[in-house]
């Protein structure tokens, strides 16, 4: 699962219908070149092959003022929609990718609370299977077995942080889908 992919389906459908300098400037605005692997390239790579592959649909708008190709807009098409709901919901139970469990938080506001909150507990299960499975061989001596104690360090502080998530939501943080209002207000780049 890709963290690019379910950034520029999310981002698109966010304003209906964008160009990728919108796209990228929402997603540099969130910060996520440097929690994932958005670069300028990729973004605009991302939207040509979402577009190829049938999930965007591409209008070519303007003619370049600067004699370079025609603007193109991009958006979400039916199986668009239903990959970026996929990659949502996946995203939100992931344990072991944190660019894309950041990249499933910015947009789990499209989804309703109960079924956050449904995903976020398969993703402590997830966490704490994890935890088992790395337990459930010996650790080794030395510094080999810092590999070992970091990745139940790792699943510990992940069980932790996401009950905290679940107790902030289930006591009423957050707009999610059906709530009413603008769940998306004051996190999208100015124009």
């Amino acid at each position: 699962m890709s963290a690019i992919r379910l950034l520029v389906l999310g981002a698109v459908r966010r304003h209906g219908r964008a160009h990728g300098y919108q796209v990228r400037n929402d997603l540099e605005f969130w910060g996520a070149d440097e929690w994932s692997n958005t670069k300028p390239g990729s973004i605009y790579h991302a939207l040509k092959q979402l577009a190829k592959q049938g999930f965007l649909h591409a209008y070519d708008i303007a003619p370049s003022t600067v004699g370079g190709p025609p603007r193109t807009e991009y958006e979400l098409t039916e199986k668009g929609t239903g990959e970026y709901f996929s990659l949502l919901r996946g995203a939100l139970t992931t344990h072991d990718r944190l660019d894309l469990l950041s990249a499933g938080l910015g947009f789990m506001a499209d989804l309703p609370r109960a079924q956050v909150l449904d995903l976020l507990r398969q993703r402590m299960e997830h966490l704490c299977g994890w935890r088992e499975s790395v337990t459930g061989y010996a650790t080794p001596e030395g510094h080999i077995g810092e590999i070992t104690r970091l990745w139940v360090h790792s699943a510990e502080a992940g069980v932790e942080w996401t009950r905290g998530l679940i107790e902030r939501i289930e006591g009423g943080a957050y707009s999610f889908a059906g709530e009413g209002g603008d769940p998306f207000a004051g996190v999208l780049a100015e124009e």
